[in-house]
């Protein structure tokens, strides 16, 4: 049993931020129903890089999904999805906001057909605000949000961070509020509708960026590796390569001193204390550097480990793939799909005792299961699914 087993989404979003939001809530038992435009579906399934024909992108997100297909652009279509929206319990969508609406498939009008419906809408800017009609894509909402302008090395370019936050920050806060909303609606019966802007998410995650600016005044910037209140927190020049050193509190600091030989460095006034090594960083960093530069990073993993000091390769995605940690922790799984055959892809990250996620099906091919969904849902029987599909 897993904790979402009985709650059905109809997920008509695209791309990553909406599937991103349903793919976690498939690994843990939701009857996730992917809505895609017949002929071309989810835009992510033309996005490289490919298995033969099929996108590892778009099967890396949309695992635990089943597919069918719909046109919005024609009424018997539209009328279809009420009906499903009368026996579902999550609609998610990704559209610019008013789009719905236009189908006359808004949140108002399918709250007439299902009450109890949790509709959650991600979009760049949200349905209200001065921006709601805007386009946006991830980079858009990193550069608006202001991550960039703190992101990449000490005095250089604004920097788009690697993995695509805007768009997976916004897929989890999406999932959370209908968590929230299964919750209210558990104890009142009640639906609601949600508002999710990517723009809102990268705010809620600047974290200390925007404590340092309300209290301080001045403007952070990109500072490269390093925390910008806790020192020493960043990367160092090790024989051959980088290495990672946190030491997060004066008694850390003082281990680490006496490890590296430099128990003086403890008593020095311009570092005795976090807010003294901070604002004299560049002078600590580049005595630290002079010394870490004398073992390899393997030497110096093993001395700091032993010494209980929080330390770090920095490893490259081929690296982590295979770290033993990560297979141990079942963090890299493998999927068997029909067409594209075994992928490999993240798995599940939240472990849970009694009611565990898992990843039991491969991500579908486009309309695969509509004739599956609709007997389940409708009752429909095999003629008259065909019968409505022909059209196409």
């Amino acid at each position: 049993m897993k904790p979402l087993q009985g709650i059905r989404v109809l997920d008509l979003s695209r791309v990553l931020a909406g599937p991103y939001c349903t793919m976690m809530m498939a690994d843990y038992g939701a009857d996730i129903i992917k809505i895609e435009p017949p002929g071309e579906g989810d835009d992510s399934r033309a996005f490289g890089p490919f298995v033969g024909e099929e996108s590892a992108y778009f099967m890396s997100l949309n695992r635990n999904k089943r597919s069918m297909t719909l046109n919005f652009k024609r009424a018997e279509d539209c009328g279809l999805f009420k009906e499903m929206v009368g026996r579902a319990d999550v609609v998610v969508e990704n559209y610019r906001p008013g789009t719905m609406e236009k189908f006359g498939l808004g949140y108002e009008e399918l709250k007439a057909v299902n009450p109890k419906l949790i509709y959650a809408a991600c979009s760049g800017f949200g349905h209200t605000g001065p921006y709601r009609d805007k386009p946006a894509y991830d980079i858009i909402v990193q550069a608006m949000g202001g991550i960039m302008s703190i992101t990449g090395p000490e005095n250089g370019d604004p920097t788009r961070v690697g993995a695509s936050i805007g768009d997976i920050i916004a897929g989890m806060f999406t999932a959370y509020g209908v968590m929230l909303a299964l919750f209210h609606r558990e104890r009142t019966g009640e639906g609601q509708k949600i508002d999710v802007g990517m723009l809102d998410c990268q705010l809620a995650v600047l974290e200390n960026a925007i404590a340092r600016y309300v209290t301080s005044g001045s403007v952070p910037g990109p500072i490269g590796n390093r925390h910008p209140s806790i020192t020493p927190f960043s990367s160092f020049t090790a024989k051959n390569g980088y290495i990672i050193v946190g030491a997060g509190n004066d008694r850390l600091w003082e281990r680490l001193c006496n490890l590296l030989k430099r128990p003086e460095l403890v008593k020095d006034e311009r570092f005795s204390t976090n807010w003294q090594r901070t604002a004299n960083v560049k002078e600590l960093n580049a005595i630290l550097n002079d010394l870490f530069k004398e073992k390899t990073i393997e030497e110096w993993l093993s001395a700091l480990e032993a010494a209980g000091l929080p330390c770090a390769p920095i490893n490259t995605v081929d690296r982590v793939v295979n770290d033993p940690h990560i297979q141990a922790r079942e963090m890299i799984i493998e999927v068997e799909h029909p067409v594209a055959g075994k992928l490999k892809m993240p798995g599940v990250p939240v472990k849970m005792s009694r009611t565990p996620g898992a990843v039991e099906r491969p991500a579908p091919l486009l309309g695969q299961h509509q004739a599956e969904i609709l007997r389940e849902l409708l009752g429909w029987d095999e003629a008259k699914t065909k019968a409505f599909f022909a059209g196409r």
